[in-house]
């Protein structure tokens, strides 16, 4: 359980009170602050980026060394592109926090590079030190795979043939007719030829963000320092920010023929929130508090 962000910030509220503000206050009663903390991520996710933004403003004014809000916001100016904003929430969190400033530039790098991703049907000549990780898509009711996430396997067996001294791992929790995703999905490539000491089950993740975080996890324990991330066109940027925020270095983005051609084009800032949004929670700033 994690400590209370009230206490976890308090030393740093003060000392932010005086370096930042100048004045020696004590920082606003927890309630508030975190009233105005969740206030902000469920206006971030409901899509109301100036309300979230606003909120964020009037925490750091009460409590000038939330480290957390610090980095949110920075986030976020970034993505409205508020670049005095952004220099200044980052100016800030480099007194109160320069471990959570730098994860913070972390996570903005992970963004860029996610969105000049272009998605790519072609296996990557990788090395046994780079993992392949395939995505889950979710079940049918009965527990068959559904088409996209056979096009997603099918991907990941052509690289498989590509590399074939690269680590394997599935990844994908929800299991349908008692039959695991991450399970079935193994299941489908040790059908097709993969042998199965190469493959890693990973069977938690239930979203993009737990697919990053576990799969690390198992990238790890296989060996592998860097991945390719295998996934559909319309979902490997945001898989790509989950992973590289997750602490993977992803050399490759392999995806299906599907929808290829529609997602070549970089997406417009309204298409990249998704993104960030992921982003964030990747980098395990809670959704609330």
């Amino acid at each position: 359980m994690k400590i209370s962000r009230h206490w976890k910030h308090l030393a740093a509220s003060l000392f932010a009170a005086v370096i930042v503000t100048g004045l020696a206050a004590v920082p606003a009663h927890a309630g508030e602050t975190d009233a105005l903390y969740n206030s902000a991520q469920r206006n971030f996710t409901d899509g109301n980026d100036v309300a979230g933004r606003a909120d964020l403003r009037a925490l750091i004014g009460a409590d000038p060394g939330d480290a957390d809000a610090l980095s949110l916001q920075a986030i976020w100016s970034h993505y409205a592109g508020d670049l005095p904003a952004l220099a200044d929430a980052m100016a800030r969190l480099n007194v109160v926090d320069p471990g959570m400033a730098a994860g913070t530039t972390h996570v903005l790098d992970a963004i860029g590079a996610a969105v000049g991703t272009l998605p790519n049907p072609l296996p990557a000549l990788i090395g046994p030190q780079t993992g392949i990780v395939v995505l889950g898509y979710g079940l049918l009711p009965d527990g068959a795979l559904r088409p996209e996430l056979v096009n997603r396997l099918t991907a990941a067996w052509l690289q498989s043939i590509a590399a074939p001294m690269s680590p394997i791992v599935v990844t994908g929790g929800n299991p349908q007719n008692g039959i695991p995703e991450a399970d079935a999905m193994a299941g489908w490539l040790i059908g097709h030829g993969v042998p199965p000491n190469r493959i890693s089950v990973e069977g938690r993740a239930g979203s993009t963000v737990q697919n990053a975080l576990f799969g690390t996890q198992k990238l790890r324990e296989a060996g592998a320092t860097s991945a390719v991330v295998v996934t559909s066109p319309n979902h490997i940027r945001r898989a790509v920010a989950d992973f590289i925020v997750a602490g993977t270095q992803v050399v490759g983005a392999t995806t299906s023929l599907e929808q290829l051609v529609s997602q070549l084009p970089p997406p417009a800032r309204q298409s990249q929130r998704g993104i960030y949004l992921d982003a964030t929670r990747t980098f395990e700033l809670d959704t609330s508090r």
